[in-house]
């Protein structure tokens, strides 16, 4: 039993320290021209700009903020500012569904593309996701004047230097964490399939995975998806297709999927602590990747039988 333990460990780090090395060059790559961009302006100059369209969903100009700094960097940097808006509980769940849609674009979509997904697909399934739901949920959900209080942070008096190293020490922090699970997620995944469990997973979510329009193969990196979200759970999704336990069709129709709706454990809870409605947000998100997975099975299935020219 030992053994089967300690070769599991062996089998599975050169995999997971390729893929942590890879994520992390990437991470920190765009989080340090985020940064730059936010502090010479371009990330405010980019929320002003999509004001008019925000007033469509019910929302004010100034939620467009949120929605931009986490498209490009994550959900934390958007809470962020989402604390600092004086916006009803309704705002907060259309707005939360748009950033769960769409954020941390760049990292998660380099994931997906890793896995078989086209990125231009990825990123227009998902930004596209985002304000269709938005517009659908301003239609749909009954007026409430309930308002969250706001803590404005005033930030325009800090250095240069101070901001540098604060993103420094976030960005630190992100990067140990992301070792240890990535590190240890992807040897719990070859413990799991050496004794058989991720076969007993995927047997047991199987008729979740047919309601969903997926593959039941895919069940054990749906699960990773929704409990760790896309960057932690790279090295799964990646190991697992490198050996062949996925194709890259099945990884397409996931992504379909977990791209507009992951990481429903942690993000969730904390879009709901700040405001929002729990299962807007969950529901909301699994019709419309439903959508996507059974619109990209039969759009498949019409090219399948085009005559080839």
């Amino acid at each position: 039993m030992s053994g089967r333990f300690i070769s599991c460990i062996k089998e599975a780090s050169p995999s997971a320290f390729r893929t942590i090395w890879w994520l992390a060059k990437l991470m920190v790559g765009v989080s340090f021209v985020i940064f730059i961009l936010q502090y010479v302006g371009v990330i405010g100059w980019l929320s002003r700009w999509l004001t008019p369209i925000f007033g469509c969903f019910g929302l004010p100009g100034e939620a467009s903020l949120a929605f931009v700094t986490g498209y490009f960097v994550n959900c934390y940097s958007a809470l962020a500012v989402i604390t600092t808006l004086d916006i009803s509980r309704r705002s907060i769940t259309i707005l939360s569904v748009m950033i769960l849609c769409a954020h941390n674009m760049i990292v998660e979509t380099s994931v997906q593309h890793k896995t078989g997904s086209s990125v231009m697909r990825i990123v227009c399934i998902r930004t596209l996701s985002a304000f269709f739901l938005a517009f659908i949920l301003n239609l749909i959900m009954p007026e409430d004047t309930s308002r969250v209080s706001a803590s404005v942070v005033n930030t325009d008096d800090v250095g240069f230097m101070t901001l540098l190293s604060d993103w420094a020490v976030k960005t630190l922090k992100n990067i140990i964490l992301m070792v240890v699970l990535v590190y240890l997620l992807t040897v719990l995944q070859r413990i799991l399939s050496e004794f058989g469990i991720i076969a007993k997973i995927a047997g047991m979510l199987s008729p979740v995975m047919r309601f969903f329009g997926l593959p039941p193969r895919t069940a054990f990196l749906w699960l990773v998806a929704n409990t760790l979200g896309l960057a932690y759970g790279s090295a799964v999704m990646i190991d697992e297709t490198e050996r062949g336990n996925t194709t890259k069709d099945d990884n397409d129709l996931l992504n379909h999927h977990i791209g507009v709706s992951h990481s429903n454990l942690e993000d969730l809870t904390l879009f709901t602590a700040a405001g929002g409605y729990f299962f807007w947000m969950l529901l909301s998100r699994w019709c419309m990747s439903m959508l996507l997975v059974w619109g990209r099975r039969l759009e498949k299935k019409v090219i399948t039988c085009l005559p080839s020219s």
